[in-house]
């Protein structure tokens, strides 16, 4: 299993370790520029909020179902209408054209007919369009359209307006003619206004004591939206020979050993840590971990409310 891999599961065990013992709350992270959502929820979410919340679909179900109906009224308005609606779609602020939702025209040979963000690229050939990692996404979307499905959805990685890097993006195809040519209608979002992923080498570290280094995995102080959950995961290394000082916190923690060999202390009661192990520390004890062995002692580390620097109390 590579390490991305090795990673999601482990996140995915630790997510459901902490569901199974109550240690994922049900507030909000506080946003006190939120507006109307901070101040109707007031810092929690009641009962039967919570419940809308769980029994609502997603927002990334919400996403695909716009986008991809969007698409299909789109094909339906094309074999309506031919070339006559595509000034339809270009026209800024109209329901085909506004925030970051638009739709797109091609000819099955790969020549633009519609591109609303930029009318200048209408008229290029695109068969041969390829993503950041050169994904053949012109012949993904010609094949799409011409599947017996007729439509579908094409993955693919692509930089946000104004930024270099590229993001995961989805696209739906859909198959339509026009005035009798073959064609196909279009349009995306990116995944990650909906689903967060982050890997670890993504992660900016700081030094605590020497040779210890820590980042933040997940913490929801860290992204504008709402994340509806109060727990961050943190990654640790700590070298050879070396040790995190005791230290108290308020909330109860979890760590997960990733790789090496240590001591945790816990009301100086030893447990010994190996790779694959997880401790539960209580509340208002005190800890101190050790790395024994010849290799980085590396583990998450969780807490439930997210890790606060007035919740960690470092002992002499």
């Amino acid at each position: 299993m590579n390490q991305l891999k090795k990673t999601i599961c482990v996140l995915f065990l630790l997510t459901s370790m902490l569901l199974a013992a109550g240690c994922v709350s049900e507030k909000p992270a506080d946003d006190a520029g939120n507006g109307s959502l901070s101040e109707e929820v007031t810092g929690t979410i009641a009962a039967e909020q919570v419940g809308t919340l769980r029994d609502a679909p997603s927002e990334v179900l919400l996403q695909k179902e716009y986008i991809a109906s969007g698409v299909r009224d789109a094909a339906s308005l094309i074999e309506e209408k031919g070339e006559e609606s595509f000034p339809e779609f270009r026209q800024p602020e109209s329901e085909w054209f506004q925030d970051d939702f638009y739709v797109f025209v091609w000819k099955t040979d790969g020549m633009r007919l519609v591109y609303p963000p930029d009318l200048g690229g209408e008229g290029k050939n695109m068969s041969g369009l390829q993503d950041s990692r050169g994904k053949p996404i012109g012949k993904l979307f010609i094949e799409t359209a011409l599947s017996g499905e007729g439509e579908g959805w094409v993955s693919y990685y692509w930089p946000k307006p104004g930024e270099v890097e590229p993001s995961l993006k989805y696209a739906f195809i859909k198959g339509v003619s026009v005035d009798g040519e073959d064609c196909l209608v279009g349009s995306g979002f990116y995944a990650d206004d909906y689903i967060l992923t982050k890997n670890l080498d993504e992660c900016e570290y700081f030094s605590r004591e020497g040779n210890i280094f820590i980042s933040n995995l997940f913490h929801p102080d860290l992204y504008e939206r709402d994340m509806y959950i109060d727990y961050s995961i943190a990654h640790a290394i700590i070298r050879p020979g070396e040790a995190l000082a005791p230290h108290r916190m308020k909330n109860p923690e979890i760590h997960y050993v990733l790789e090496g060999e240590g001591v945790i202390y816990i009301e100086d009661l030893p447990v010994d840590l190996r790779p694959g192990q997880m401790v539960y520390i209580p509340a208002n004890a005190t800890q101190s971990t050790h790395n024994t062995g010849n290799t980085n002692l590396t583990f998450f580390a969780i807490n439930e409310p997210a890790w606060k620097v007035e919740n960690e109390e470092i002992l002499e």
